[in-house]
Parts: structure tokens; sequence; C-alpha cells
């Protein structure tokens, strides 16, 4: 029997190591942070969803009961809706809704997946039939919604670090496969920049770019795999690429081998936090300076958090504005002010992922 009242929250999320990688099948390392989105829905006498926004000063109201049309662009609400349709859920009863969070909005920390997520996860609840779906098959399932019904360009990271939650290593390449991560790492600082910026384009500019740098390798070379090639066998094919292409290249294998490495650290219950900052600052330079994602302001931001004693701080998310975060294991409030001289500063800690609350969260 669907329950009278509901509860779901979930995380945001920050990218460790990998942005622009996991699309590619490369592998990516991500934290589920303490800043959430939660949906509480109390059941109505009839078969509409009415969802209230107060956050961002909308509403969304339809009728379930079959196959929604969609009425803007990157309709979530109906389109989660219409997946879990796909796969056997049936709804017949409507709910009042309020979606309230604290997760910065379009600034790279997955407010919109964290949404997603959320929603699959109450749906699920509430159809005719509830399922208590696992965390993989909610993640999966948001995929489906977000991504993949409207043909946007993104991966699953997002997906499975909001609702797995905690600390995670992903690789899609050959097959789906998730590590949990087990260092204690300290506090970190996210900073949002407040500048708007553009994912799908930002997704799309540099899926294309490294797409077509792996694409003109392969002509030259059959077996070139980025999944594979070293930086020394990459070194050889330099002279035979145009320098965009190679430098895109050689950047997203740095990337790869950074995250790997950065795997290894984050395994052991005694990780290096030295070391952890300085595998962010060298991830950090080339996604600046070869895949063009930072900005100005937020460059001055991460030369704020490391003058106040960041051990290391990068860009987060898909770049061109947005957030930036500092790991600040031990002097978290004097890099939160560094951080605010600038724009505003959040002290986060890793999190749990999406679940049931026993009350309105």
């Amino acid at each position: 029997m669907p329950p009278s009242s509901l509860t779901i929250s979930t995380p945001g999320r920050i990218c460790l190591f990998g942005e622009h990688q996991d699309y590619l099948g490369l592998p990516v390392i991500a934290a589920a942070i303490s800043r959430r989105i939660s949906i509480h829905g109390t059941v109505r006498a009839d078969n509409m969803m009415v969802l209230k926004l107060p956050d961002i000063g909308s509403e969304v109201s339809f009728t379930v009961g079959g196959p929604l049309k969609y009425g803007e662009e990157r309709d979530y609400f109906r389109s989660c809706a219409n997946i879990l349709q796909k796969h056997g859920h049936h709804f017949s009863r409507g709910y009042d809704c309020i979606v309230r969070g604290n997760i910065p909005i379009n600034a790279g920390t997955s407010s919109s997946s964290a949404l997603v997520v959320t929603w699959i996860h109450f749906l699920s609840h509430v159809s005719d039939s509830p399922v208590a779906l696992s965390r993989e098959d909610i993640a999966k399932l948001a995929y489906e919604a977000e991504v993949l019904e409207f043909s946007e360009p993104g991966g699953m990271m997002d997906h499975y670090s909001t609702a797995l939650g905690g600390l995670i290593f992903l690789e899609s390449h050959p097959q789906m496969k998730i590590a949990v991560l087990q260092a204690p790492l300290g506090t970190f600082v996210l900073g949002n920049s407040k500048e708007s910026k553009n994912t799908k384009g930002m997704l799309s500019r540099v899926k294309a770019e490294v797409s077509d740098a792996a694409a003109a390798a392969r002509k030259l070379f059959p077996e070139f795999s980025l999944h594979r090639v070293t930086l020394d066998q990459l070194g050889e094919f330099k002279k035979r690429l145009n320098e965009r292409h190679f430098s895109l290249l050689e950047a997203t294998v740095v990337h790869r081998n950074i995250t790997q490495e950065a795997r290894k650290l984050l395994q052991s219950k005694s990780a290096d936090h030295k070391q952890l900052g300085s595998l962010l600052n060298e991830h950090q330079s080339r996604l600046r300076d070869v895949l063009r994602l930072s900005t100005l302001k937020i460059d001055s931001m991460i030369e704020a958090a490391l003058k106040a004693g960041a051990l290391g701080a990068k860009i987060n998310g898909s770049g061109g504005g947005g957030c930036m975060f500092a790991y600040a294991p031990d002097n978290a409030e004097q890099v939160a002010e560094a951080i605010k001289t600038l724009g505003e500063a959040m002290i986060i800690a890793i999190d749990r992922g999406t679940q049931r609350e026993p009350r309105e969260y």
C-alpha cells in the first residue's frame, strides 16, 4: 500500500577526479556532499501530482495514470513518471509535494540529478505496487530519465554518486564498475562563483573536441584507445597529430592516470591528505589550461583558497562557471573566509546517499 505521506532526500556531489571523463567510459571519483534536496508529499484524493518549488518560485502539476507529454525542455518530473511506467510501475493516486533544497542550482554540484534521483525514489514508493528499489537501480532509472530520455551528452557519475552517497570510484568501460572508497576525508569548502554556466554546451563542446582528437588518432593508429594508451605511446604520435588534438589527448590520459592514482590513495584508511591536495591541483591545471573549463573568477577563488592554507582546489563539474571546491581538513573556516571575499562559501563534508526520511526533511 502506498504511504499517505513520504519524504525522500538526496545529496548533491562534487567530482574529485575525472571531469569530462565518465561519458568517455573513463574513471571518475565523486563524493556526495552535505547539501541536499528533499521532496515531501502527502496523498491527494485524485490522480494529480502537484509539486511546489518555493526555492525557485515555481510549480508543476500533471495527471498520472498514463504516458505523459513533455511540456518543456528537460521536463524531468514527467520523464521520471514515464520511465517508471515503462518499467512496469503504475500510478492511480496523486500527491501534493514540496521540493526544497540547499544544493547550488546550475553550479556543477548535480542539483538536477539529485532532483531526478529524489523523484524516482519518491515515485517508486508511491506507485500502485510500491517497490524498495536498490540505490543502484534508482541511479540507472534516473540516468535514463535525465540523460537518455532527452538525448543529453552527460554520463552516469551524477546519478550514481548522489544515489549511492559516500565516496565512490566509477568506471563504465568495458562494464559498469563501482567501488566504495574508505578514506576518512575531512572537510571541504565549496565555493560558488555565482557565474551562470551552460552545462549542456560545455559537455557537448568538450565531448566533441576529445572525440574528434581520438578519431584523428585512430585514423593514424587503428589500435588507439583512451583506455589503454600510455603517455609514452602518446608521445610517439605527437608529430603526426595537430597541436590541439595532441594536447587534448594528453590531458585526458593524464586525468585518467591521476584518477587511478587517487583511487589507490583513497582506498587506504590512512590517506595522505597532502598528496590528495597535490593531485587535485595537478588535475586543475589541465582542466584550466587545456580543457578551458575555468573562469578568471574561479581561478581567483582557487588561488585565494590555496593562499589561505587549502591543500588543493579545483573547479567542480562541467565548467564555465558555477562552483569550485577546496580540500581543507584542518582550516575550513579560514579557507571559507578567503573564498567569501570573491563568492559564496559553504563548508561541506561527505554525506549519505538518497534515503527515505522519518519525517519532513
